[in-house]
Formats: structure tokens, sequence, C-alpha cells
């Protein structure tokens, strides 16, 4: 079982910035495309944005396009999610996994954005 461990959340305020990471265990983390997810209280957890395999295509929620940047640095089996602007409605836990087939899902970093 392939384990992932996000990490950089934290509490800031609307307009601020956050730089999310994702360490996985194993040797075979680039063979994946991976993706960010959140689950705000209340609520079911989302799609944020997605990195193909080899990092060269990337998608992103309507929400958070043009604010949000996924990358990856395979050697360091790492995916990143830096966020820009942060807006009170993204204020949730955010995982990562795998895009296609996701396996168990970790404890997640929180981010809280005050208004």
């Amino acid at each position: 079982q392939v384990q992932l461990v996000e990490s950089g959340g934290g509490l800031v305020q609307a307009g601020g910035s956050l730089r999310l990471s994702c360490a996985a265990s194993g040797r075979t983390f680039s063979n994946y495309a991976m993706g960010w997810f959140r689950q705000a209280p209340g609520k079911e957890r989302e799609f944020v944005s997605a990195i193909s395999a080899g990092g060269g295509s990337t998608i992103y929620a309507d929400s958070v396009k043009g604010r949000f940047t996924i990358s990856r640095d395979n050697a360091k089996n790492t995916v990143y999610l830096q966020m820009n602007s942060l807006k009170p409605e993204d204020t949730a836990v955010y995982y990562c996994n795998r895009r296609f087939t996701p396996g168990s899902w970790g404890q997640g970093t929180q981010v809280t954005v005050s208004s």
C-alpha cells in the first residue's frame, strides 16, 4: 500500500497564500497521475486539481482555476499545490491521492482562511 502524507496547511487571511506538499512512499510514484481533493465542514470531498504522471498536463476545478497551481517532483515522490489569493470558501481539509486508481485516504492537512 502506498502511503501519502499531506503537509503545509495552516491559518491564513483572505488573499494570502499557502503551499501544500504530498509525500508518497514507494518507488512507483511516477507511474500515476495525482490529484488534490478537499473536504469542507459538513460537505463531501471534492476534486481540486490533478497532474499527469510526468507532470506535463494539469487540470483544475473551476473554483480554483487561476489561483492554484499543481506541480510534482517525481525524484522526491512529492506533489505540491500552490494556493494563492485564498478565499474563506477554500477552508477545508486537503488530501492527495492517485487520480484514476485512488488508494487509502490519509489524514489530510487543514487549510483555514479567515475573512
